[in-house]
């Protein structure tokens, strides 16, 4: 991928920096792979904000992603590479022999025409997916799945990969995009390579309205309210936190907290945290 920078004919294009999208290839989806996305400005049935700074943007229809790569044995060939408004990877059109469609992200290195394919083992290329069992030592891989069948739950950002480091008993030893280290059940698929679209962590919008346009709404800051719209708000002139902690602005510890809660089983299985050194 090549970004896109532009002329400072205005304030807002002077530090914009967009994806040139050089890399797609068809501008309009798959029909048959479409879902109506319904907006709920944060809110839940009963109308309450419970995601604040939600509300807004353009309409988007959602692309029904093949994160299982379930269909094993079948080969699929790349027929075009699209971008995709509700991720910031992009995804490959997969046309498979028997005739079926699909999407999924697209490894970085696909390109139109290549081929894929899903096994329990196969070679080791982009694209390919397997069981981690059968995935050799040192092999960068992507979509990784938690749960046998569920499908890829890990590593499907613009940009991320994680790598297989080795194997103990039923397990397969994995270093994740954060640093940590984990197992993972071998029965568990992967899919080889990195996640495409890895510069873009290098964009920049350039404006607020770019980001209004995505469905992101401003957020105020704690300190800029009154008493009781936030624990941080009040006082004469710029005034600190005042308290032990920040405060989230229904008055819990916002850090330095544990968040991690009801997963005691996936707990045990890692071995290095991102914090540890």
């Amino acid at each position: 991928m090549s970004i896109k920078s532009y002329k400072p004919y205005t304030p807002s294009r002077r530090e914009m920096i967009t994806a040139s999208f050089e890399e797609v290839t068809k501008s309009t989806p798959e029909k048959s792979l479409l879902v109506s996305l319904k907006k709920t400005g944060g809110r839940n049935n009963q109308g309450v904000i419970t995601c604040r700074h939600i509300g807004g943007g353009n309409k988007r229809k959602w692309r029904i992603i093949d994160f299982k790569r379930d269909k094993n044995g079948v080969v699929g060939k790349v027929v075009a590479i699209e971008y995709d408004p509700n991720r910031n990877a992009y995804i490959a059109l997969i046309s498979y022999l028997d005739g079926e469609k699909r999407y999924i992200l697209q490894p970085k290195g696909l390109k139109v025409g290549d081929k894929i394919i899903s096994n329990d083992t196969t070679d080791v290329v982009t694209g390919n997916c397997m069981l981690l069992s059968n995935i050799p030592e040192g092999t960068l891989i992507h979509n990784v799945e938690l749960t046998p069948n569920k499908g890829g739950q890990l590593c499907r950002a613009a940009g991320c990969s994680a790598q297989v480091l080795g194997k103990e008993g039923k397990y397969v030893i994995v270093r994740l995009q954060s640093g940590e280290t984990r197992k993972i059940l071998g029965t568990c698929k992967a899919t080889i390579g990195v996640v495409g679209n890895e510069d873009f962590n290098l964009m920049n919008y350039g404006k607020a309205g770019k980001n209004r346009w995505l469905g992101v709404r401003p957020t105020v800051r704690g300190s800029a309210m009154n008493p009781p719209d936030h624990p941080h708000g009040g006082g004469e002139g710029k005034c600190p936190v005042g308290r032990d902690a920040p405060r989230t602005p229904w008055g819990k510890r916002a850090i330095g907290v544990k968040t991690r809660k009801h997963k005691k089983a996936s707990s045990k299985l890692i071995i290095r945290r991102v914090n540890d050194k």
